[in-house]
């Protein structure tokens, strides 16, 4: 094995901000990125790092999670936030970009490099001898997905069917209560009951919702994950993440005998057992994000927060992450990944981008440069990174390489995962400003130490 050689995978966002960071660093890349021979379903522009739905960065403003990483990303020397620079267009407070210029400046920062060889072909097996950082992407090729499957075993998804998650202090503490079903075990879960009057509401609310239209290959990927069903739903998914909506849409009380059954709880207001229960589940350790059971979804996000705003408990529920379900790979990296990005078992294998379960343009490439940074500093023989837990990027690599989480969801950038603040603020816009520069000092300090 060659110390001071990577091979990186994938030119988009993660993989190109990993590659530059190498290379900055002094390592020697072979960059594989298998346009524009080949194209995934939803790529259409041969050059790297390609946007391929909104061409915005999301918010810039600091006090934003957003803007809070795009700023860590400025200190640690991104590529993508010097495209982006360099390619802003008008957007209000927003950061958007030219794609094509913006693609255009990061190729051509990519090629020119002289410690980086673009080789432009397709990668179906993973050299498990090589010091490797795999960035595919959410729509990686078949033929590497095999590969990958082979060594990251059950842990490998093909499609994101996630429920909601809402913040811990955005609950309305005097409807709900912890409790687990006939009082077994610790009382691990948040219950939202509901009187018949106000699931009836919320009954009719969802079946009504309006849902997402999925694209041509989505819609493709779902009728696989069902092969040989003979249900007449909307479109073909595993019973096992089943969209509340389709669910609902089988009958009145079908949810009521599956998520949302009341059976084993009893409501501590009431001393009565409740017509049908919503059950919250911790999504970290620190209990600071809940899950919403059961509620995996296809619905619009602005109908998700009109119609789950209707339970009782979730009326001014805080919604950090959507559900979704949509074609998207990626590993259950709390099982297979360190902080640093690298896998437990494969200590010279990498993972970077939304493979990784981060979610978004700027969270993928933010994720690059970390395991950019962890496997040069590999290479040289020193301590990985650690970021403060504060810092975005810093709760980011702890949640993907958290233990504890269960039924793993890709997480994007949100204020609900940083430990809060030791004193109490009120006006949310002053508490996320403090919280973001509080981040930033620490994330300073430690790019200063290291001489990032």
């Amino acid at each position: 094995m060659n110390n001071n050689e990577v091979i990186v995978i994938g030119a988009g966002l993660a993989g190109t901000e990993a590659a530059f960071t190498l290379a900055e660093g002094g390592a020697f890349v072979k960059l594989y990125e298998m346009k524009p021979k080949k194209f995934s379903p939803a790529h259409k522009y041969s050059g790297f790092a390609e946007l391929v739905c909104s061409n915005s960065l999301k918010a810039d403003r600091v006090e934003s999670a957003a803007g809070m990483l795009k700023e860590e990303m400025r200190i640690l020397g991104s590529i993508t936030m010097k495209s982006a620079n360099e390619n802003r267009v008008s957007a209000g407070g927003a950061l958007a970009v030219d794609r094509e210029g913006f693609s255009d400046y990061i190729t051509e920062s990519i090629k020119s490099h002289p410690n980086i060889e673009v080789i432009s072909e397709e990668v179906l097996k993973i050299p498990l001898d090589k010091n490797v950082i795999i960035a595919t992407g959410p729509l990686t090729s078949d033929g590497l997905a095999e590969s990958i499957k082979s060594l990251c075993g059950d842990y490998l998804y093909f499609h994101d069917a996630a429920a909601p998650i809402v913040t811990y202090e955005s609950l309305d503490k005097n409807k709900v209560f912890f409790a687990s079903r006939y009082g077994k075990g610790e009382a691990d879960y948040i219950n939202c009951p509901m009187t018949k009057e106000e699931y009836m509401t919320f009954y009719n609310e969802l079946i009504g919702a309006e849902a997402v239209e999925l694209k041509h290959f989505e819609k493709d990927n779902l009728d696989g994950m069902n092969s040989g069903s003979k249900s007449k739903d909307k479109f073909k998914v595993y019973e096992g993440c089943m969209p509340i909506e389709v669910l609902a849409n089988r009958g009145e009380d079908t949810m009521r005998f599956g998520p949302l059954k009341p059976v084993g709880l009893t409501d501590p207001n009431t001393g009565k057992r409740p017509y049908a229960v919503v059950q919250l589940r911790a999504e970290n350790r620190d209990g600071t994000l809940y899950n919403m059971v059961g509620f995996q979804t296809n619905l619009k996000f602005g109908e998700q927060k009109r119609v789950f705003s209707l339970i009782p408990g979730l009326e001014n529920a805080d919604f950090i992450r959507y559900g979704v379900m949509h074609r998207n790979t990626f590993i259950n990296s709390p099982k297979l990944l360190t902080e640093y990005f690298n896998m437990r078992e494969h200590e010279n294998i990498f993972f970077a981008g939304q493979i990784t379960g981060v979610e978004g343009y700027i969270e993928s490439a933010a994720s690059g440069i970390l395991a950019g940074e962890n496997m040069l500093r590999k290479l040289k023989g020193k301590d990985m990174i650690s970021l403060p837990r504060e810092s975005m990027l810093g709760a980011l690599s702890k949640y993907i390489s958290d233990e504890t989480v269960v039924n793993f969801q890709p997480m994007g950038s949100n204020m609900g995962i940083l430990p809060p603040l030791e004193e109490r603020i009120k006006d949310k816009r002053e508490r996320y400003k403090r919280i973001s520069e509080r981040g930033l000092k620490k994330l300073h300090e430690l790019a200063d130490e290291l001489g990032i």
